[in-house]
């Protein structure tokens, strides 16, 4: 790829991780990795200045201006964001460029914090505007109504200025979002992934009592702006913040050399982690506003002030105890069950050890002490033992010769480091055989959660994915105990059961859960075979026959129907009316045939699971990534590196309107030529 398709690519995904995180809330990923697209983004405009436009993700302000918490306001102040650093030597660079242009330059050191940027003006000593950043030049929106209800907010100055207009971060407490979560989840609503999205959904809620339930804290760290009054230095200013009760930014260092200044960001990093609050940084910035006037700002961030970012998160933790699972195939996984600690926003406690081969290799025992990270910043994992923490009493962990669940004998799968339960009675089989069945891939029976499964499997209701369909039989008693819920919620459940009867076969076959033979797979063999009964009649070799079933899934199929108690299953399931035949979907048809499709970004109507049904109903493949045997790339908008893989393959590339064309061409079309 040349560089102007690397640019091209880069500004696009940027473009689309700011509006996830600035606009919507849902950042899809970490900021370390959006941090990595920018320094790359910025190192190819260096190199390439011709690149630059103003409108390149470097140029502007992340954020837009939205309408949904009120009307739109116009900024009196321009809300520009800080430039990053990320070493020592950037953090020095920054001290003495403005040690060279400036007499005597004093620098304030202070906590970035992790939450959502909002302006306060005083008219008068009154509060008469919440604007939220929006697009950081023009335009942000009206949330006073939702300011006033946040304690930190003050509605009255103590010492009136004619105007003041100020700048802080909303955010939340780690206190504050643990109990908000725990509310959404008691109400089954969804829970927030951390306290910064919170705090961001939160301040744009169009109930004011909603925002003032879930207490939102702010901190100022600027003055904009004042009329009727003077501050020589962003101390001073602070302090007079103070006297009337605004929260500013806490434990702030005055520096003046560049040593001292790095001293300040150590400070604060090893600090962070004792915050009841979570900052993603440290700001550098210059105490003397003449200072800063004299050196102005560009169209996105002030010439006078950084934010050092530092790097992932990484704790100790003492393992308490090593558990283990049993999955629905007998596979035993041992999970690591330590010390809680706070990581990137969430407080985890728990990590994977994989297997005994993983375990050993790690050298780890209970009462170890180990170092926690988040892979990508979500999944908690551990990176190694801290050995010179070893403690005398330390147990080594082997995994278990018999099954916890069900005491069976353990066996090790051939060429591999699984250990398994072999047992088909095995209670945890079973519960997770039963909620594949009815997960949404597979029979979607809504309503059937994890608690109830659990709860049939332990009462000896459900031994079988058969039994799902006799459960009406034990209506009375399933009301009488109590199990689902009383009478209302369990004739809904019984109902959700018998519409499941009616659907496609290979959802059914999807919902067998036989290795190898996922949702793609259930849904070749079935358009090749019509039946159940026909796909368990079928040696490995005719299975083979279907496109993508390679030996290993034509002999997994052979063997799941060649059980007898299987054999027994499907009758059941026969005799209860459940469908075993395929239904063919108006619209099927065999124009992409032979064809198989890339699908990447965003499409402007379609989500990706609509476009992949569509092609998969005309005989097309949906494959996830890209490969000499693709044959179209349907891209949609940040499209990234699959886009750029495929034009390198010389893959045809294709929009959401031309794949909606070719499925309306009536004729089967030919396959493309590259």
């Amino acid at each position: 790829m040349n560089p102007a398709e690397r640019y091209e690519e880069l500004t696009k995904t940027i473009r689309y991780h700011m509006d996830r995180y600035y606009n919507q809330d849902d950042p899809q990923i970490t900021d370390h990795e959006y941090d990595q697209l920018m320094q790359e983004l910025k190192a190819l405009e260096n190199e390439h200045p011709e690149f630059v436009t103003p409108e390149s993700p470097t140029q502007k302000v992340g954020g837009a201006a939205k309408r949904e918490a009120g009307v739109l306001v116009r900024h009196n102040v321009p809300m520009l964001s800080l430039q990053d650093v990320f070493s020592k030597e950037e953090v020095e660079e920054f001290v003495n460029d403005m040690k060279e242009q400036l007499e005597e330059a004093e620098f304030v050191v202070e906590y970035k914090i992790d939450g959502l940027s909002l302006a306060l003006r005083y008219e008068d000593g009154v509060l008469k505007l919440a604007e939220t950043r929006g697009d950081g030049i023009n335009f942000g929106e009206d949330v006073t109504a939702n300011a006033k209800v946040i304690k930190d907010v003050k509605k009255k100055l103590k010492q009136p200025l004619p105007y003041l207009e100020v700048r802080g971060e909303v955010y939340m407490t780690n206190e504050a979002f643990e109990k908000v979560n725990a509310r959404q989840e008691l109400a089954g609503k969804r829970v927030f992934a951390n306290p910064r999205n919170c705090a961001a959904g939160t301040l744009r809620q169009l109930d004011t009592a909603v925002t003032k339930e879930r207490g939102l804290s702010m901190f100022v760290f600027n003055i904009q702006q004042v009329r009727g009054g003077t501050f020589e230095t962003h101390t001073q200013g602070y302090e007079y913040l103070k006297k009337q009760g605004i929260p500013v930014i806490e434990d702030y260092r005055v520096c003046h050399t560049a040593q001292e200044v790095w001293d300040a960001i150590c400070a604060i990093g090893e600090n962070r982690g004792k915050l009841p609050y979570d900052i993603d940084g440290a700001v550098v910035k210059l105490n003397r506003i003449a200072d800063r006037q004299k050196l102005g700002a560009t169209s996105k961030v002030p010439k006078w002030a950084v934010a050092y970012k530092y790097p992932p998160e990484e704790k100790e933790a003492k393992i308490l105890d090593i558990e283990v699972s049993v999955g629905r195939t007998g596979r035993i996984t041992p999970t690591a069950i330590f010390e809680p600690v706070r990581l990137c926003g969430t407080t985890v406690s728990r990590a994977t050890l994989h297997n005994q081969d993983f375990i050993d290799q790690l050298d780890v025992g209970i009462g170890d002490y180990v170092k926690v990270y988040k892979s990508g910043e979500i999944i908690p994992k551990i990176r190694e033992v801290v050995k010179e923490k070893r403690e005398a009493n330390v147990k080594r962990y082997h995994l278990p010769d018999t099954c916890p669940v069900c005491g069976t004998k353990t066996v090790r799968e051939k060429d591999t480091a699984d250990i398994r339960c072999p047992s088909p009675d095995c209670p945890s089989q079973i519960e997770r055989k039963i909620i594949n069945f009815v997960s949404r891939d597979a029979m979607d029976i809504k309503g059937f959660g994890t608690v109830y499964i659990e709860e049939l499997v332990r009462r000896g209701f459900i031994q079988n994915i058969a039994d799902i369909f006799s459960l009406k039989n034990h209506r009375s008693q399933l009301i009488e105990e109590g199990i689902i819920g009383k009478e209302k919620n369990t004739d809904k459940l019984l109902e959700a059961i018998e519409q499941a009867k009616q659907r496609d076969a290979c959802q059914l076959l999807t919902g067998f859960g036989i290795p190898n033979v996922g949702k793609a797979a259930a849904k070749a063999v079935m358009k090749q075979f019509g039946t159940i009964e026909n796909v368990a009649s079928a040696s490995p070799e005719q299975l083979t026959e279907v496109p993508d079933i390679g030996t290993v899934s034509a002999e997994c199929i052979s063997s799941f129907f060649a059980d007898t108690s299987n054999q027994e299953m499907l009758k059941r399931l026969q005799d209860e009316g459940v469908n075993t035949a395929r239904i063919g979907q108006a619209g099927e048809s065999e124009r992409f045939a032979g064809m198989t499709f890339v699908i990447t970004g965003t499409l402007p109507n379609l989500d990706r699971k609509q476009a992949a049904e569509m092609i998969e109903q005309n005989g097309g493949k949906v494959s996830g990534s890209v490969s000499k045997k693709t044959t179209c790339l349907l891209a949609g908008e940040n499209a990234g590196s699959k886009l750029a893989k495929a034009k390198e393959l010389g893959i045809r590339i294709i929009d959401e309107e031309e794949l909606l064309e070719m499925i309306r061409t009536q004729q089967a079309q030919a396959p493309f030529t590259q």
